[in-house]
Protein backbone atom coordinates (compact mmCIF):
# COMPACT_ATOMS: atom_id res chain seq x y z
CA UNK A 1 0.00 0.00 0.00
CA UNK A 2 1.25 3.45 -0.87
CA UNK A 3 2.37 5.52 2.13
CA UNK A 4 0.63 8.85 2.51
CA UNK A 5 2.79 11.88 3.15
CA UNK A 6 0.35 14.01 5.12
CA UNK A 7 -2.24 13.24 7.79
CA UNK A 8 -3.87 16.62 8.42
CA UNK A 9 -5.48 19.43 6.40
CA UNK A 10 -5.91 22.97 7.64
CA UNK A 11 -8.59 24.73 5.61
CA UNK A 12 -8.67 28.53 5.68
CA UNK A 13 -11.70 30.60 4.79
CA UNK A 14 -14.57 32.79 5.96
CA UNK A 15 -16.46 32.15 9.18
CA UNK A 16 -19.72 30.16 8.87
CA UNK A 17 -22.63 32.41 7.98
CA UNK A 18 -20.36 35.07 6.49
CA UNK A 19 -21.71 36.72 3.35
CA UNK A 20 -20.06 35.63 0.14
CA UNK A 21 -19.25 32.60 -1.97
CA UNK A 22 -16.50 31.19 0.27
CA UNK A 23 -18.73 30.53 3.28
CA UNK A 24 -21.49 29.20 1.02
CA UNK A 25 -19.19 26.71 -0.72
CA UNK A 26 -17.54 25.58 2.53
CA UNK A 27 -20.96 25.03 4.10
CA UNK A 28 -21.91 22.86 1.11
CA UNK A 29 -18.70 20.85 1.61
CA UNK A 30 -19.52 20.35 5.27
CA UNK A 31 -23.18 19.47 4.63
CA UNK A 32 -22.21 16.76 2.16
CA UNK A 33 -19.68 14.99 4.34
CA UNK A 34 -16.27 16.27 3.22
CA UNK A 35 -15.23 17.11 6.80
CA UNK A 36 -16.27 13.67 8.05
CA UNK A 37 -14.25 11.86 5.38
CA UNK A 38 -11.03 13.84 5.65
CA UNK A 39 -8.93 15.11 8.59
CA UNK A 40 -9.84 18.76 8.09
CA UNK A 41 -9.39 21.49 10.69
CA UNK A 42 -11.26 24.61 9.60
CA UNK A 43 -9.89 28.02 10.61
CA UNK A 44 -12.00 31.12 9.97
CA UNK A 45 -9.69 34.02 9.03
CA UNK A 46 -12.41 36.60 8.30
CA UNK A 47 -15.99 37.28 9.37
CA UNK A 48 -18.84 39.75 9.19
CA UNK A 49 -19.58 42.14 12.02
CA UNK A 50 -17.66 44.86 13.81
CA UNK A 51 -13.99 45.70 13.33
CA UNK A 52 -13.33 44.26 16.79
CA UNK A 53 -14.97 40.97 15.82
CA UNK A 54 -12.96 40.82 12.61
CA UNK A 55 -9.68 41.46 14.44
CA UNK A 56 -10.56 38.83 17.03
CA UNK A 57 -11.33 36.28 14.29
CA UNK A 58 -8.05 36.99 12.51
CA UNK A 59 -6.02 36.85 15.74
CA UNK A 60 -7.56 33.53 16.76
CA UNK A 61 -6.87 32.06 13.34
CA UNK A 62 -3.26 33.25 13.50
CA UNK A 63 -2.76 31.57 16.87
CA UNK A 64 -4.47 28.33 15.84
CA UNK A 65 -2.57 28.18 12.54
CA UNK A 66 0.77 28.61 14.31
CA UNK A 67 -0.17 25.81 16.72
CA UNK A 68 -1.22 23.57 13.84
CA UNK A 69 2.14 24.07 12.12
CA UNK A 70 3.86 22.88 15.31
CA UNK A 71 1.49 20.02 16.14
CA UNK A 72 1.15 18.64 12.61
CA UNK A 73 4.49 18.44 10.81
CA UNK A 74 2.71 16.41 8.09
CA UNK A 75 0.07 19.00 7.25
CA UNK A 76 -1.38 20.32 3.99
CA UNK A 77 -3.03 23.74 3.71
CA UNK A 78 -6.19 24.47 1.70
CA UNK A 79 -6.79 28.23 1.40
CA UNK A 80 -10.01 29.69 -0.01
CA UNK A 81 -9.31 33.04 -1.66
CA UNK A 82 -11.64 35.76 -2.90
CA UNK A 83 -10.68 39.22 -4.05
CA UNK A 84 -12.18 40.77 -0.90
CA UNK A 85 -10.33 38.42 1.46
CA UNK A 86 -7.06 38.10 -0.46
CA UNK A 87 -4.95 40.05 2.03
CA UNK A 88 -6.58 38.31 5.00
CA UNK A 89 -5.21 35.03 3.68
CA UNK A 90 -1.83 36.28 2.48
CA UNK A 91 0.00 35.87 5.86
CA UNK A 92 -1.25 32.30 6.26
CA UNK A 93 -0.29 31.40 2.70
CA UNK A 94 3.17 32.90 3.21
CA UNK A 95 3.61 30.91 6.42
CA UNK A 96 2.59 27.69 4.67
CA UNK A 97 5.09 28.35 1.89
CA UNK A 98 7.86 29.16 4.40
CA UNK A 99 7.11 25.95 6.29
CA UNK A 100 7.22 24.00 3.01
CA UNK A 101 3.72 22.60 3.43
CA UNK A 102 1.71 21.56 0.35
CA UNK A 103 -0.57 24.46 -0.51
CA UNK A 104 -3.93 24.07 -2.23
CA UNK A 105 -5.33 27.42 -3.33
CA UNK A 106 -9.01 27.68 -4.27
CA UNK A 107 -10.07 30.86 -6.09
CA UNK A 108 -13.60 32.24 -5.72
CA UNK A 109 -14.96 34.84 -8.10
CA UNK A 110 -13.28 37.27 -10.49
CA UNK A 111 -11.16 40.33 -9.86
CA UNK A 112 -7.77 38.86 -9.01
CA UNK A 113 -4.82 40.77 -10.39
CA UNK A 114 -1.12 40.21 -10.90
CA UNK A 115 -0.60 40.19 -7.12
CA UNK A 116 -1.80 36.58 -7.22
CA UNK A 117 1.13 35.47 -9.39
CA UNK A 118 3.56 34.80 -6.52
CA UNK A 119 0.94 32.77 -4.73
CA UNK A 120 0.18 30.69 -7.82
CA UNK A 121 3.88 29.93 -8.28
CA UNK A 122 4.06 28.25 -4.87
CA UNK A 123 0.77 26.35 -4.91
CA UNK A 124 0.84 22.59 -5.27
CA UNK A 125 -2.60 22.87 -6.85
CA UNK A 126 -4.87 25.76 -7.84
CA UNK A 127 -8.57 24.94 -7.71
CA UNK A 128 -10.89 27.04 -9.88
CA UNK A 129 -14.59 26.93 -10.65
CA UNK A 130 -14.48 26.97 -14.44
CA UNK A 131 -12.33 26.67 -17.55
CA UNK A 132 -12.23 30.47 -18.02
CA UNK A 133 -10.51 30.80 -14.64
CA UNK A 134 -8.13 27.97 -15.48
CA UNK A 135 -7.04 29.78 -18.64
CA UNK A 136 -6.53 33.00 -16.67
CA UNK A 137 -4.38 31.23 -14.07
CA UNK A 138 -2.25 29.67 -16.80
CA UNK A 139 -1.78 33.09 -18.40
CA UNK A 140 -0.26 34.31 -15.13
CA UNK A 141 1.71 31.19 -14.24
CA UNK A 142 2.03 28.68 -17.07
CA UNK A 143 3.54 26.01 -14.80
CA UNK A 144 0.66 26.12 -12.33
CA UNK A 145 -1.19 22.87 -11.70
CA UNK A 146 -4.85 23.91 -12.14
CA UNK A 147 -8.00 21.82 -11.68
CA UNK A 148 -11.63 22.81 -12.23
CA UNK A 149 -13.90 22.02 -9.29
CA UNK A 150 -17.22 23.88 -9.58
CA UNK A 151 -19.34 24.75 -6.54
CA UNK A 152 -21.68 21.96 -5.41
CA UNK A 153 -25.36 22.55 -5.88
CA UNK A 154 -27.16 23.17 -2.56
CA UNK A 155 -30.57 24.59 -3.46
CA UNK A 156 -33.36 22.33 -4.64
CA UNK A 157 -36.96 23.56 -4.48
CA UNK A 158 -40.20 22.09 -5.71
CA UNK A 159 -41.55 23.89 -8.76
CA UNK A 160 -44.74 25.80 -7.82
CA UNK A 161 -47.86 25.52 -9.94
CA UNK A 162 -47.55 29.15 -11.00
CA UNK A 163 -44.85 31.72 -10.33
CA UNK A 164 -45.70 35.42 -9.98
CA UNK A 165 -44.01 37.95 -12.25
CA UNK A 166 -40.98 38.28 -10.01
CA UNK A 167 -37.46 38.79 -11.36
CA UNK A 168 -34.76 37.84 -8.86
CA UNK A 169 -31.33 39.47 -8.68
CA UNK A 170 -28.88 37.66 -6.38
CA UNK A 171 -25.61 39.55 -6.15
CA UNK A 172 -23.82 42.63 -4.99
CA UNK A 173 -25.61 45.90 -5.77
CA UNK A 174 -23.03 47.54 -8.01
CA UNK A 175 -22.77 48.66 -11.61
CA UNK A 176 -20.38 45.83 -12.52
CA UNK A 177 -23.14 43.33 -11.76
CA UNK A 178 -25.50 45.06 -14.21
CA UNK A 179 -28.06 46.12 -11.61
CA UNK A 180 -28.57 49.58 -13.14
CA UNK A 181 -29.03 48.03 -16.59
CA UNK A 182 -31.59 45.71 -15.04
CA UNK A 183 -33.55 48.65 -13.61
CA UNK A 184 -33.61 50.34 -17.02
CA UNK A 185 -34.89 47.13 -18.59
CA UNK A 186 -37.51 46.69 -15.87
CA UNK A 187 -38.88 50.17 -16.56
CA UNK A 188 -39.50 49.13 -20.14
CA UNK A 189 -41.00 45.76 -19.18
CA UNK A 190 -43.72 47.36 -17.02
CA UNK A 191 -45.67 48.53 -20.08
CA UNK A 192 -46.20 44.93 -21.14
CA UNK A 193 -46.16 43.32 -17.67
CA UNK A 194 -47.66 45.87 -15.24
CA UNK A 195 -47.33 43.64 -12.16
CA UNK A 196 -43.64 42.79 -12.68
CA UNK A 197 -41.50 43.05 -9.56
CA UNK A 198 -37.74 42.98 -9.03
CA UNK A 199 -36.33 41.50 -5.84
CA UNK A 200 -32.74 42.52 -5.11
CA UNK A 201 -31.07 40.12 -2.66
CA UNK A 202 -27.60 41.34 -1.83
CA UNK A 203 -25.57 44.11 -0.29
CA UNK A 204 -23.76 47.04 -1.84
CA UNK A 205 -24.98 50.44 -3.02
CA UNK A 206 -28.59 50.02 -1.92
CA UNK A 207 -29.15 53.78 -1.59
CA UNK A 208 -27.84 54.48 -5.08
CA UNK A 209 -29.90 51.68 -6.63
CA UNK A 210 -33.04 52.80 -4.80
CA UNK A 211 -32.60 56.40 -5.95
CA UNK A 212 -32.12 55.28 -9.55
CA UNK A 213 -35.34 53.24 -9.32
CA UNK A 214 -37.12 56.36 -8.05
CA UNK A 215 -35.84 58.43 -10.99
CA UNK A 216 -37.16 55.78 -13.37
CA UNK A 217 -40.53 55.80 -11.63
CA UNK A 218 -40.37 52.13 -10.64
CA UNK A 219 -39.53 52.37 -6.93
CA UNK A 220 -42.79 50.59 -6.05
CA UNK A 221 -41.72 47.61 -8.19
CA UNK A 222 -38.32 47.11 -6.56
CA UNK A 223 -37.81 45.31 -3.24
CA UNK A 224 -34.55 45.05 -1.29
CA UNK A 225 -34.01 42.13 1.05
CA UNK A 226 -30.35 42.64 1.89
CA UNK A 227 -28.17 39.56 2.19
CA UNK A 228 -30.15 36.35 2.65
CA UNK A 229 -29.04 33.02 4.04
CA UNK A 230 -29.81 29.57 2.61
CA UNK A 231 -33.42 29.39 3.83
CA UNK A 232 -34.21 32.92 2.67
CA UNK A 233 -32.62 32.24 -0.69
CA UNK A 234 -34.67 29.09 -1.10
CA UNK A 235 -37.89 31.00 -0.38
CA UNK A 236 -37.02 33.65 -2.98
CA UNK A 237 -36.21 31.05 -5.62
CA UNK A 238 -39.51 29.29 -5.02
CA UNK A 239 -41.44 32.36 -6.21
CA UNK A 240 -39.13 33.78 -8.90
CA UNK A 241 -40.22 33.63 -12.54
CA UNK A 242 -36.73 34.55 -13.78
CA UNK A 243 -33.23 35.05 -12.45
CA UNK A 244 -31.30 38.00 -13.90
CA UNK A 245 -27.56 38.65 -13.62
CA UNK A 246 -26.50 40.87 -16.55
CA UNK A 247 -22.99 41.16 -15.15
CA UNK A 248 -19.93 42.62 -16.84
CA UNK A 249 -17.44 40.24 -15.19
CA UNK A 250 -17.86 36.87 -13.51
CA UNK A 251 -16.08 33.60 -12.86
CA UNK A 252 -18.87 31.10 -12.18
CA UNK A 253 -21.48 32.68 -9.88
CA UNK A 254 -22.84 30.45 -7.12
CA UNK A 255 -26.13 32.34 -7.42
CA UNK A 256 -26.49 31.17 -11.03
CA UNK A 257 -25.99 27.54 -10.02
CA UNK A 258 -28.55 27.95 -7.23
CA UNK A 259 -31.09 29.48 -9.61
CA UNK A 260 -30.58 26.73 -12.17
CA UNK A 261 -30.90 24.01 -9.55
CA UNK A 262 -34.19 25.56 -8.44
CA UNK A 263 -35.54 25.50 -12.00
CA UNK A 264 -35.57 29.28 -12.37
CA UNK A 265 -34.75 30.31 -15.97
CA UNK A 266 -31.64 32.52 -15.97
CA UNK A 267 -30.99 35.64 -18.03
CA UNK A 268 -27.24 36.17 -17.84
CA UNK A 269 -24.30 37.72 -19.63
CA UNK A 270 -22.01 35.27 -21.50
CA UNK A 271 -18.93 36.25 -19.48
CA UNK A 272 -16.36 34.21 -17.56
CA UNK A 273 -17.43 30.62 -17.02
CA UNK A 274 -21.15 31.24 -17.58
CA UNK A 275 -21.17 30.00 -21.22
CA UNK A 276 -19.63 26.75 -19.95
CA UNK A 277 -22.77 25.89 -17.97
CA UNK A 278 -25.61 27.73 -19.73
CA UNK A 279 -26.73 26.73 -23.22
CA UNK A 280 -28.31 29.69 -24.99
CA UNK A 281 -32.03 29.18 -25.55
CA UNK A 282 -31.99 25.78 -23.83
CA UNK A 283 -30.97 26.15 -20.18
CA UNK A 284 -30.82 29.94 -20.12
CA UNK A 285 -30.90 33.16 -22.10
CA UNK A 286 -27.88 35.34 -22.90
CA UNK A 287 -27.72 39.12 -23.10
CA UNK A 288 -24.58 41.11 -23.83
CA UNK A 289 -23.28 43.27 -20.97
CA UNK A 290 -24.79 46.74 -21.23
CA UNK A 291 -27.46 45.74 -23.76
CA UNK A 292 -30.48 47.21 -21.96
CA UNK A 293 -32.82 46.85 -24.93
CA UNK A 294 -31.90 43.21 -25.35
CA UNK A 295 -32.34 42.62 -21.63
CA UNK A 296 -35.81 44.19 -21.71
CA UNK A 297 -36.80 42.06 -24.68
CA UNK A 298 -35.62 38.83 -23.05
CA UNK A 299 -37.31 39.60 -19.75
CA UNK A 300 -40.62 40.22 -21.54
CA UNK A 301 -40.27 36.99 -23.45
CA UNK A 302 -39.76 34.83 -20.36
CA UNK A 303 -42.48 36.56 -18.37
CA UNK A 304 -45.08 36.46 -21.14
CA UNK A 305 -44.24 33.03 -22.61
CA UNK A 306 -44.55 30.85 -19.53
CA UNK A 307 -44.32 27.49 -21.38
CA UNK A 308 -40.95 28.63 -22.75
CA UNK A 309 -39.82 29.74 -19.29
CA UNK A 310 -40.87 26.39 -17.83
CA UNK A 311 -38.93 24.47 -20.49
CA UNK A 312 -35.80 26.55 -19.92
CA UNK A 313 -36.17 26.23 -16.13
CA UNK A 314 -36.55 22.47 -16.35
CA UNK A 315 -33.48 22.18 -18.60
CA UNK A 316 -31.51 24.41 -16.22
CA UNK A 317 -32.46 22.23 -13.26
CA UNK A 318 -31.39 19.07 -15.07
CA UNK A 319 -28.12 20.63 -16.18
CA UNK A 320 -27.35 21.70 -12.61
CA UNK A 321 -28.18 18.22 -11.32
CA UNK A 322 -25.78 16.60 -13.77
CA UNK A 323 -22.94 19.12 -13.48
CA UNK A 324 -23.01 20.21 -9.86
CA UNK A 325 -24.27 17.23 -7.89
CA UNK A 326 -22.32 17.25 -4.59
CA UNK A 327 -21.08 13.68 -4.96
CA UNK A 328 -19.64 14.50 -8.38
CA UNK A 329 -18.04 17.80 -7.33
CA UNK A 330 -16.62 16.59 -4.04
CA UNK A 331 -15.06 13.57 -5.71
CA UNK A 332 -12.86 15.96 -7.74
CA UNK A 333 -11.75 17.82 -4.62
CA UNK A 334 -11.03 14.55 -2.82
CA UNK A 335 -8.78 13.58 -5.71
CA UNK A 336 -6.84 16.79 -5.05
CA UNK A 337 -6.39 15.82 -1.40
CA UNK A 338 -5.31 12.31 -2.32
CA UNK A 339 -2.83 13.68 -4.85
CA UNK A 340 -1.41 15.94 -2.12
CA UNK A 341 -0.60 12.81 -0.14
CA UNK A 342 -3.26 13.20 2.53
CA UNK A 343 -4.69 10.19 4.37
CA UNK A 344 -8.46 9.99 4.14
CA UNK A 345 -10.43 9.01 7.21
CA UNK A 346 -12.57 6.69 5.07
CA UNK A 347 -10.90 3.37 4.45
CA UNK A 348 -12.35 3.22 0.94
CA UNK A 349 -10.52 6.30 -0.29
CA UNK A 350 -8.73 5.71 -3.59
CA UNK A 351 -4.93 5.38 -3.48
CA UNK A 352 -4.23 5.96 -7.15
CA UNK A 353 -3.42 9.67 -7.48
CA UNK A 354 0.19 10.78 -7.89
CA UNK A 355 1.52 13.13 -5.20
CA UNK A 356 1.67 16.84 -5.89
CA UNK A 357 4.71 19.02 -5.38
CA UNK A 358 5.42 20.54 -1.98
CA UNK A 359 5.33 24.29 -1.53
CA UNK A 360 8.55 25.68 -2.92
Amino acid sequence: MKTRLHSHIVMLGAAPGTRGAVASVVEAYRAHGLFSRWPIEYLATSSDGSVFHGVHTFAKATRDFALALVRHPRMAVHAHLSKAAFWHQAPFVAAAVAARRPLIVQLHGPGFGSEARALLQHAACVVVACEAQRIWVKSLERNAHVLCVPPPCMVQVAAPAARPNVVLFLGRLEAAKGIYDLLDALAGVRAAVPDVRLVCAGEGDRVGVARYAERLGIADAVKFTGWVGPSGKRALLETAAAFALPSYDEALPVSLIEAMSAGVPPIVSPVGGIPEVVQEGVSGVFVAPGDKTGLERRLKRLLLDRPLAERIGAAARESARLRFAPERVLARLEEVYAAAGVNALAASQSEGAPPLKKAA
